[in-house]
């Protein structure tokens, strides 16, 4: 199975995810039971589970009102959380609630400048949070989606200002956005928070891999889970579970341009990167700036041998770059350009573009400029100037 978190209309809370949940078919009279029996060791909640509809969608809302607000140091609340007691309450659901508290208390502490011990929690101590989060770590434990591959899409986060236990922030909140750090996000669609930092905290505790669109997916059931407001535009976060149409494969692609490499090295590399542990090599004949004809190189990897396959292809090929897709980045070698004095009727300066992998150096090519004024003022070939010029290098004595 899949599950699928929808937060990118309407952002995340704690009680959406409870809300959602119990769409998905968790027992909502369980639920309740153990978010009131978890909040009375923090002042108490009185929970209400209830039909209701936003924007026209029927959705849970779980509406969560608390008895005190509470402020605890981190270490006590810990020991608060540590002592609660309650036959639905397993050891699953407690490790699961303190980790997702110890992702809230590091966000407060980085935005604080304080250490773990001192931090109080406030708002994300109160009651009706502790309510929220052990009410979708039971309902996410009960209907197994501990086993489940989950995705979230990008979270909206709301905009405009809010009032908090600080005074007056920004919307997303700063524990909001340090939670979500590396997280798809985006702003709006109103002026309002749309993201809380409980659900975030949930939301990357409970989730495996974010995705900017919905995964190919056979959909099974749909949770909705209720935000309190009602605007114009359907205040819902969507728990999708549903099996996968197509299987997956993590893969790794290279790439990279090849331009002085002969023949007989070029079809070396087949064997070489194949022993590697490459699924795939392709060579692509390619004419590359200045009218150079060159070849394209693209290897498919696993991830795994994603490490092995680049330090190859480095050794190999000296190639001074490799793109990596889907990432869309490069992992390149330290180069650096040093001139040498080569011997090619007369004595030349001449700066070669050299790369290093470690300490050791893996290419060094003859500047392109430099062996065409060589070439020019001797008459030798643009091509033998390159070779000579290279060769001298290769046998320096530094």
């Amino acid at each position: 199975m899949v599950v699928v978190v929808d937060p990118q209309l309407a952002g995340v809370a704690g009680n959406m995810i409870v809300g959602a949940l119990i769409g998905l078919g968790a027992h909502p009279d369980e639920v309740v039971e153990v978010m009131e029996a978890a909040a009375s060791y923090f002042g108490g909640v009185d929970v209400k589970v209830s039909d209701v509809k936003r924007a026209g969608i029927k959705a849970t809302y779980v509406e969560v009102k608390k008895a005190s607000m509470p402020n605890f140091k981190y270490p006590e609340f810990l020991e608060r959380i540590e002592s609660i007691d309650h036959p639905l309450i397993d050891d699953n659901v407690i490790s699961f609630s303190r980790a997702v508290f110890h992702t809230i208390a590091q966000a407060e502490a980085k935005i604080h400048g304080e250490s773990l011990d001192d931090i109080h929690f406030h708002e994300v101590g109160a009651s009706d949070a502790v309510a929220d989060v052990f009410g979708a770590a039971f309902a996410y434990f009960s209907l197994g989606l501990d086993k489940e591959k989950v995705y979230s899409l990008p979270v909206a986060l709301g905009g405009g200002s809010t009032t908090s236990a600080h005074g007056r922030i920004p919307i997303p909140a700063p524990a909001t956005l340090e939670i979500l750090r590396g997280v798809p996000i985006h702003g709006g669609l109103v002026e309002m928070e749309l993201a809380t930092p409980t659900g975030a905290a949930l939301l990357v505790n409970i989730v495996d891999e974010f995705k900017n669109f919905l995964p190919p997916i056979r959909v099974v059931e749909i949770g909705y889970g209720a935000g309190k407001m009602d605007p114009d535009f359907p205040n819902i976060l969507r728990i999708i579970k549903g099996t996968k149409s197509l299987e997956e494969d993590k893969i790794v692609l290279f790439e990279t341009n090849l331009d002085h490499l002969s023949g007989e090295i070029i079809g070396n590399l087949f064997d070489d990167l194949i022993g590697e542990g490459a699924l795939d090599v392709t060579i692509t004949p390619i004419l590359m700036k200045k009218n150079r004809p060159g070849h394209l190189l693209r290897v498919i990897s696993k991830p795994e041998d994603q490490e092995n396959i680049l330090r190859r292809i480095f050794k190999e090929t000296g190639t001074l770059g490799i793109r990596i897709f889907p990432q869309v980045h490069r992992t390149i070698l330290k180069r650096d350009k040093i001139p040498f004095k080569v011997n090619i009727k007369g004595e030349w300066t001449a700066n070669f573009k050299v790369a290093f992998l470690d300490s050791e150096i893996i290419s060094a090519r003859i500047e392109y400029e430099d062996a065409k004024k060589i070439s020019s003022k001797t008459g030798l070939p643009l091509r033998e100037v390159m070779e000579m010029a290279e060769e001298q290098f290769k046998n320096r004595r530094w």
